[in-house]
């Protein structure tokens, strides 16, 4: 049988989840014009990041990302074993990135909340609409991991004391506000409105970015970032979002006072992944995989 012609092996489900991880993320990284963020013009208000790094990183947590799902498919239901499997996983996932990047952090918050979805949709892959499957992330997410590490060196922990704002945690627990009730609405308008794909998406983002407390930016630029960031991308989104003349003057004054402040969103990019991951999962899958 000629090769062309030949049947290509199915992914198991642990695979796909895996595989669509990653592809989120290298498809957040690329993503182009992001104010502050790594992109395909250049490293946005980072010294220490950059494209090809992102791109290495995404490939690293492959195995994570796949261990996790398998753990929930393994597991069957959402306990107490099911949380503290997916925290080991993760602490070994971020010690990989970190080993490939020489210690910078670029996926720390996406492994938390991309880690989490996988697991989700790997439980119940025929309840796989964003709101079952962030609900179900949740459930995992407000269990605690007694063998993690008692810390608040974090970046994260530190804003969130010094600022009484949620985090990445307090995201999750709730079953991604930022995601269900903004981005994905926003990615659905902008596109039924001819936007085009990747305005879309930067709208998405953008949307995150307008109501999010996000620490990343906090941690860099304090409340005047924030306030900037958030009221930056209101006016991008009022002025008719990404694929608008007025829209793009917008964003283009949001990038310069975000680069100024050296505010970075990283994150509203790691919501945007879920976004992303969320937005392509497909009620039929188990059908189309043929591994259920």
């Amino acid at each position: 049988m000629s090769a062309i012609h030949s049947k290509q092996p199915q992914r198991s489900l642990d695979e796909y989840l895996a595989d669509l991880a990653v592809d989120v993320l290298i498809d957040e990284a690329d993503l182009s014009p992001k104010p502050g963020l790594v992109d395909k013009r250049g490293s946005g208000a980072h010294q220490d990041l950059h494209l090809g790094l992102m791109h290495a990183s995404a490939l690293s947590l492959w195995p994570c990302f796949r261990a996790m799902a398998e753990a929930a498919l393994s597991e069957g239901e959402v306990t107490q074993t099911l949380r503290e499997a997916l925290g080991h996983i993760g602490r070994e996932g971020e010690q990989e990135m970190l080993r490939v990047t020489a210690g910078v952090n670029t996926h720390r918050g996406a492994i938390w909340a991309l880690g989490l979805l996988c697991a989700a949709a790997a439980q119940d892959s025929r309840q796989l609409t964003a709101s079952n499957v962030a609900v179900r992330a949740a459930r995992i997410a407000l269990l605690d991991d007694r063998a993690a590490p008692v810390s608040n060196a974090s970046h994260g922990a530190q804003v969130c004391r010094l600022y009484g704002v949620h985090g990445a945690r307090e995201e999750a627990q709730q079953a991604f506000p930022s995601v269900i009730h903004h981005a994905l609405p926003q990615l659905a308008s902008s596109r039924a409105a001819g936007a085009g794909e990747q305005n879309a998406r930067l709208d998405a983002l953008l949307a995150i970015m307008s109501q999010l407390a996000d620490t990343c930016v906090l941690y860099r630029a304090g409340l005047e970032g924030l306030h900037c960031v958030q009221s930056g991308a209101r006016a991008v989104l009022d002025a008719g979002g990404v694929a608008s003349l007025a829209g793009r003057r917008r964003l283009r004054e949001l990038e310069g006072d975000m680069l100024r402040l050296r505010a970075s969103p990283g994150g509203a990019a790691d919501l945007l992944a879920a976004c992303l991951f969320l937005d392509r999962l497909q009620p039929g899958l188990p059908a189309q995989l043929g591994s259920l």
